[in-house]
């Protein structure tokens, strides 16, 4: 190469944690990796005169550094794993690159004719940067930017903003009137194509071309054409994709593409489905750390939680210290072992001290556990089948058999249209429904028929009770020798310090407890009196992780910080100031609203038959302003008095905007934002 000829150097970005499709750049086509693909074919180049690995610097790179190594790829640059634009500019400076070509590895069918095309264009131009992708004519996965080195160093000196940091050349697309920028575009529009490596269907069809060719590593664009004519359904098969959708989504919405495909309904809990939020394009889906009433995304992002707190998992906010403390010094010591934890026996006497009319304890990790549990034990203390119910008490099949008369049965309990396939057929007619406050129904499926042998209810969700219905329930078990239980998975702690029925003075024969028990650990109690706690010698209730340490330990410490802050009282207090404020902000803004829940639990819907929209519309407006929040809010101590006016104020700007738009507008808004 002569002394005054530019050194022309293609620098391959490539890692392996990719969101959408780990470790895709050593995926096989044809014997060969995807990464050994690319650099066979970016060789053929007749212009280029190194070409320069730029990989992350972090243990999740070692394989593809060792990769890189072992096959003799001799010019290798490690950097910053999130700020791309500083690995490049460490790489162009490390082996002195005149003219910088970058390719992502996830475009391995790059045609070395396009490129050294590119090349001369751009050696025989003034101009600092030529891109192909400006105004996208060639297909997705052909994608080359050329820029000299001066221009990399004014770009990597001027960037400021992380979309700038992490994309290399955002910067100077945007900054037109800094570089003398030209697109480089083909005589035929090919941008429909799709040949680029983010998902498995790019991956399927990659391969499928690659097979389909006669010389199978070093055919052209031209050769892809001829395919596209021949074959044009071939490259349906991931047309779906938008290109260059990784630019604009976040590292939660990759992962949850992802989910989507390995995990039924992509996720364990319906509660923290994004579909449950209206399925916003910058829901950010995933958590990487929490703390206090504080969220950070997987991009690092935080937001102020003023929705649900984990599913009303923690009063006492996200990692709490001492709770925290307390799991980790349990966990150093050992968390399972062939022996019992005795931590449970502690975890008992606590709940037997605050429910005096409680004898025995039975402890499970979930809500639905023991909701199933006390079932199980009620029918075996009772000799009877039959339950009538009223709320949510889970997803097992005892409950969810209520719909398999009427699909709609459970309609007003919390979730609606809950399908029952899967769910056994001679369960029919074994469970009955009825309302909160509705003592008369309650009374006609008792008196119809004598094998309903337990009354199965949540003490209070949505509304009080009212005409002392709680005591007539009780004295209707007591008259026809039915077992009451109440479900106190929600609205234990809330309140009182333990079950809600104590402050309304009337004993169940079993109680269950959950969410706030154990601060976001997995720790539920079935308490009950003994006559039919004793019961479970009858029958069989048994679970390997039911005797792990960490959930009783999370539970005694809980309990033991609560009764400290006396939070009942506090996040009681907290609702009801901020259902005050919500009452007057819709008012001042002319917003008819209706609350329903508990102090600690607010709910709230709009009276107008746009009700869905405006939550719709206040949880993606709330989402920009770094909240997650809809129409609810679980309380918890770390909503400081500081945050809550903050929320208050942004909810305020949302309801102005509320009182003065058209609903037309407001779907012309969203219908930008979301994925519909």
């Amino acid at each position: 190469m002569s002394k005054d000829r530019k050194k022309i150097h293609v620098i391959i970005q490539a890692r392996l944690e990719s969101t959408r499709l780990p470790n895709k750049v050593l995926k096989i086509i044809n014997k060969k990796t995807i990464i050994k693909t690319l650099f066979d074919r970016l060789k053929c180049s007749k212009l280029v005169d190194e070409i320069i690995f730029a990989i992350p610097k972090n243990d999740k790179n070692i394989k593809l550094k060792k990769y890189i190594l072992n096959n003799k790829f001799k010019n290798l640059y490690e950097g910053s794993s999130e700020d791309v634009l500083s690995r490049y500019y460490g790489a162009a400076k490390k082996f002195s690159s005149n003219i910088i070509i970058r390719i992502t590895a996830d475009c391995p069918l790059i045609d070395s004719t396009l490129l050294d095309q590119m090349i001369s264009k751009f050696i025989n131009s003034n101009i600092n940067y030529l891109s192909n992708t400006l105004n996208p004519t060639y297909p997705d996965g052909y994608d080359i930017e050329i820029f000299d080195f001066k221009t990399l160093k004014k770009t990597f000196q001027n960037s400021r903003q992380k979309v700038d940091r992490e994309h290399v050349t955002e910067y100077i697309k945007r900054n037109k009137d800094k570089f003398k920028v030209q697109n480089f575009s083909h005589t035929n529009n090919l941008s429909n194509l799709r040949l680029t490596l983010d998902e498995e269907d790019d991956f399927e069809l990659i391969s499928k071309v690659t097979n389909l060719m006669k010389n199978k590593y070093f055919f052209k664009l031209k050769d892809v054409e001829k395919l596209y004519k021949k074959n044009p359904k071939l490259f349906k098969l991931n047309s779906y994709l938008v290109r260059n959708e990784g630019m604009t989504l976040s590292k939660g919405q990759k992962l949850w593409k992802r989910a989507q495909k390995i995990i039924p309904n992509g996720n364990m809990l319906l509660s923290k489905n994004p579909s449950r939020f209206f399925n916003l394009n910058n829901w950010p889906v995933y958590f990487k750390k929490t703390k206090g009433c504080e969220v950070w995304d997987l991009d690092n992002k935080k937001f102020f939680d003023f929705s649900f707190m984990g599913i009303g998992t923690n009063i006492l906010g996200y990692s709490n210290s001492f709770v925290d403390n307390a799991v980790r010094k349990t966990v150093k010591n050992g968390n399972l072992s062939t022996l019992n934890c005795p931590e449970e026996v502690e975890l008992a006497e606590k709940l037997i001290e605050m429910h005096p009319w409680a004898h025995m304890v039975h402890f499970a990790r979930s809500g639905g556990e023991a909701n199933a549990i006390a079932i199980r034990i009620a029918r075996a203390a009772i000799n009877k089948d039959k339950v009538a119910i009223c709320g949510y008490h889970g997803w097992h099949d005892w409950y969810l058999s209520a719909n398999l008369n009427n699909r709609n049965n459970l309609d007003t309990h919390l979730i609606s249209d809950l399908n029952t396939k899967g769910v056994p057929k001679n369960l029919k007619n074994s469970i009955y429904t009825f309302n909160y406050n509705d003592f008369n129904k309650l009374s006609e499926i008792i008196a119809n028929d004598k094998q309903v042998g337990i009354i199965k209810m949540e003490v209070q969700r949505d509304n009080k009770p009212n005409n002392n219905f709680l005591k007539k329930v009780r004295k209707l078990a007591d008259k026809n020798g039915i077992l009451l239980i109440f479900d106190e998975c929600t609205s234990g702690f809330r309140e009182t310090y333990g079950g809600l029925h104590l402050k309304y003075n009337v004993i169940p024969d079993i109680a269950m407890f959950g969410k706030a028990l154990g601060n976001g650990y997995a720790i539920t109690a079935v308490v009950g009196k003994k006559e039919f706690m004793k019961s479970t010698k009858k029958t069989f209730i048994s679970s390997t992780f039911w005797t792990e340490r960490v959930g009783p330990t999370a539970g005694i410490a809980t309990l033991d910080q609560m009764q400290i802050l006396k939070s009942w009282e506090k996040i009681s207090n907290i609702g009801r100031y901020i259902k005050k404020r919500i009452t007057n902000i819709a008012s001042k803004n002319k917003i008819k609203i209706e609350f329903s829940g508990l102090d600690s639990l607010i709910n709230f819907k709009f009276k107008s038959q746009h009700n869905d929209l405006f939550i719709k519309f206040l949880t993606f407006e709330m989402l920009k302003k770094g909240f997650l929040a809809k129409n609810s809010l679980y309380v918890s101590v770390a909503h400081t008095k500081i945050l809550i006016e903050k929320y208050l104020y942004c909810l305020n700007e949302i309801f102005q905007k509320l009182g003065k738009f058209e609903t037309k507008k407001i779907e012309e808004i969203l219908n930008k934002d979301l994925n519909i």
